[in-house]
């Protein structure tokens, strides 16, 4: 199937012209063919431009969801096209599973950028075009989404390491990319389960932005336009919450003295770019809010905690801190690797325990006689100036969050006797007048 350049020859000419610098240099293009129009017309495209331009190396790659009854015709209906244009492509089969409160949809996308993601080009290239891009923000805004959301799709974008994405077509409506594909005689593929209007984006497609057109027939390249400058907004957003970021950033996590001084807003901004550093999912916006004003308002000797999928919020003392979801429980007990003084790393308990000299602490000969380490049970005591106290009394006066005691060692002597809380307190009964103090750092990731 030779492709023509005597029909619309302008889409070519404008795929060309306004070719991103950022690709220069770059020859392997892959190509996400669903079989639909769009990406139809999007090889097509591609496929000129690599006339125009022998050294480009085009590939595609189908995504087979399974999920409808037509999922083989498709794949064999892709495959026929790109023998026709002299396009090697690739099939690749996915499972899609849909977590909890997942949609099967948002499941269906995740397994396809996945596919994408191990693609062995530089550059794979994406159909959207402006019709989505008006619909996409639309439907962030009905979904009360932020100005990133409302931004929508990027033109241009890291996929992976070493790896683009790019979306050429975002400013060429959906009517061209058909009339296009029309002139040159290519057939498609329709989804049937773009008839269900139980998807949103559907029910835009298909019953309310068709009215929108009657009055309003630019809405499209209005709606283009405002996700530009919430791109621009966003942006400037995060070049701010990053510099606040790097500001209140300590060993430990966020200076809260710092965050605090922040404007409201920016704490916010400044709290989702550590969150995205850290690669864990945005909190809900009241969530957020709740946290920020608990942090900002709680007692020293509380910690408010803010529970996210992949692990904790919480204020420890001066800082706001972020806690992974532990893996595992500590272990029973550990012997006491004693080198005069060096920090003995322990990865299964998720840190490592410092020792530092002060004028009253452990004596050494103690910490060599079989020293060790064990978890908290319940119940346990510590030699006080004056009687004895209860752990987890100490833990509350110091502050110490119930997301961290359970992970948190006792020092125990050879006989049983508890020696210390590491960073909290050691026993009277065992102390001198000096010796050393034990400090458990816990790590965070």
């Amino acid at each position: 199937m030779a492709v023509s350049r005597k029909t619309q020859p302008e889409l070519a000419d404008s795929l060309i012209k306004h070719w991103p610098d950022e690709l220069s240099g770059l020859f392997a293009f892959e190509v996400g063919l669903s079989g639909g129009l769009d990406s139809v017309a999007l090889l097509s495209l591609l496929c000129e431009a690599r006339e125009r331009r022998p050294e480009l190396m085009l590939s595609a790659v189908h995504v087979h969801h399974g999920l409808s009854l037509n999922a083989d015709a498709w794949a064999e209906h892709c495959q026929a096209l790109c023998d026709a244009l002299g396009v090697p492509l690739r099939v690749e089969k996915v499972q899609v599973r849909a977590a909890g409160g997942e949609s099967v949809e948002a499941a269906a996308r995740e397994a396809r950028y996945a596919v994408y993601r191990r693609s062995a080009a530089s550059v794979v290239a994406l159909a959207h075009h402006q019709d989505d891009q008006a619909e996409t923000v639309l439907l962030q805004l009905l979904r009360g989404g932020s100005v990133r959301a409302l931004a929508a799709m990027p033109a241009l974008r890291e996929l992976a390491p070493g790896k683009l994405l790019w979306r050429p077509l975002l400013e060429t409506p959906r009517a061209r990319l058909e009339a296009y594909v029309r002139e040159r005689g290519l057939s498609w593929v329709d989804d049937e389960s773009n008839l269900d209007t139980r998807y949103r984006r559907n029910l835009l497609r298909r019953e309310i932005l068709p009215r929108l057109e009657q009055d309003l027939p630019h809405y499209r390249s209005h709606l283009a336009r405002a996700a530009m400058l919430q791109a621009d907004a966003a942006a400037i957003l995060d070049e701010v919450a990053r510099q606040d970021l790097r500001a209140c950033q300590t060993g430990n996590g966020l200076d809260c003295a710092k965050l605090l001084a922040l404007s409201a807003p920016r704490r916010r901004q400044m709290l989702l770019a550590w969150l995205d550093d850290l690669g864990w999912p945005a909190p809900e916006p009241g969530a957020l809010l709740e946290f920020l004003r608990q942090a900002e308002y709680a007692d020293l000797g509380t910690s408010p905690l803010l529970e996210l999928s992949q692990g904790c919020l919480l204020r420890f003392a001066d800082t706001l801190q972020a806690w992974p979801k532990a893996q595992a429980e500590p272990p029973a007990a550990t012997v006491l690797l004693w080198r005069e003084g060096d920090a003995q790393p322990l990865p299964d308990w998720g840190g490592e325990l410092a020792w530092e000299w002060r004028d009253r602490g452990l004596p050494a000969v103690v910490l060599k006689n079989g020293a060790s380490l064990a978890p908290r049970r319940g119940g346990e005591k510590l030699s006080a100036r004056v009687g004895r106290r209860e752990v987890k009394d100490l833990f509350r006066e110091a502050g110490v969050p119930p997301l961290l005691r359970r992970r948190w060692p006792l020092l125990y002597g050879a006989d049983g006797e508890l020696l210390a809380v590491p960073g909290i307190a050691v026993s009277h009964r065992a102390a001198t007048e000096a010796g050393w103090w034990p400090v458990w750092l816990p790590a965070r990731s």
